[in-house]
């Protein structure tokens, strides 16, 4: 078992997922230490999704086998999925367009008091409770780089009404409430510009300085980044390079948040995704989706 207090190591050999209509992904292999930023990269249709979706133990591999955590795939797809969390993936875990950003803080920090508590902890006095809950809040914002008080309406803000790299943000912020050994995020750079993906990037590199082990999909990874390329058999996970010393020089030359209630995404992209389309759908309708 994985003795990391917090990132979930993953490694994966010859991982693979057939669908009724064939391979999603095939012979994809991985080493990433706990703590580290994944790239998925790969062209449209090429599983990528669906490798996130597996590795996380929300959708059931054919062939090969991969670790989270020390807790090994298949078999142990439940208490992978206790582990991980999900940000924006379309058809699967989306932001409610007609819900504020306040009301699916408040509804998440309410599921994870439910989720994590104790009968004890539930039965707490609610002035408590609330502390707990907007604490909570408080560091998921923080962790995601969310200022609520820099959106249009503040907390009060729809979620339809917010731009692409907030909504990101709020979808990350979201997951790290659970305080997920394994972060999964699809589609991280879909939309965005240049500026907002470099935004987008170091968000997540912030996430996995902390201790989260992320997992991204995206259209180009960065040179940090430990890439794994779907689209070919034997597709393996390659940490960077590491930058080359510099060459000596001639002696003779000079160096140089909201109210917390315990008591209580934006719109999905119309672009045609073909990610989640065939590879996705049919293997999500075969094997069931937690």
């Amino acid at each position: 078992m994985d003795s990391s207090p917090h990132g979930a190591a993953v490694t994966a050999e010859d991982f693979g997922l057939k669908g009724p209509r064939g391979w999603a992904f095939r012979g994809v292999s991985v080493a990433a230490r706990p703590g580290a930023l994944v790239a998925v990269e790969g062209p449209s249709g090429s599983g990528r999704t669906c490798l996130l979706l597996a590795l996380t133990g929300r959708m059931r591999p054919t062939e090969g086998h991969a670790e989270v955590g020390g807790l090994r795939l298949p078999k142990k797809m439940a208490a992978v999925r206790r582990m991980s969390a999900l940000g924006p993936v379309t058809g699967v875990n989306e932001l409610d367009p007609a819900f504020t950003v306040a009301e699916h803080l408040r509804e998440r920090a309410l599921l994870q008091r439910r989720l994590d508590g104790s009968l004890r902890a539930l039965l707490r006095p609610r002035a408590v409770r609330a502390a707990e809950a907007r604490a909570r809040i408080d560091a998921a914002l923080d962790a995601a780089g969310l200022d609520l008080e820099t959106l249009p309406k503040g907390a009060r803000t729809s979620v339809r009404d917010l731009e692409r790299l907030e909504g990101l943000r709020l979808s990350v912020g979201l997951a790290l409430m659970g305080r997920p050994r394994l972060l999964a995020v699809d589609d991280m750079d879909l939309k965005l510009s240049d500026a907002e993906r470099a935004q987008a990037w170091e968000l997540l590199r912030s996430v996995a300085r902390g201790g989260t082990t992320v997992l991204a999909v995206c259209s180009e990874a960065p040179d940090d980044a430990l890439r794994v390329t779907t689209g070919t058999e034997g597709a393996t996970g390659t940490a960077p390079e590491p930058e080359p010393e510099p060459e000596p020089e001639p002696e003779s030359e000079p160096r140089d948040g909201t109210e917390a209630d315990s008591e209580a995404g934006p719109e999905t992209d119309t672009e045609t995704r073909t990610d989640t389309e065939e590879g996705a759908d049919d293997a999500i309708a075969e094997t069931g989706r937690a």
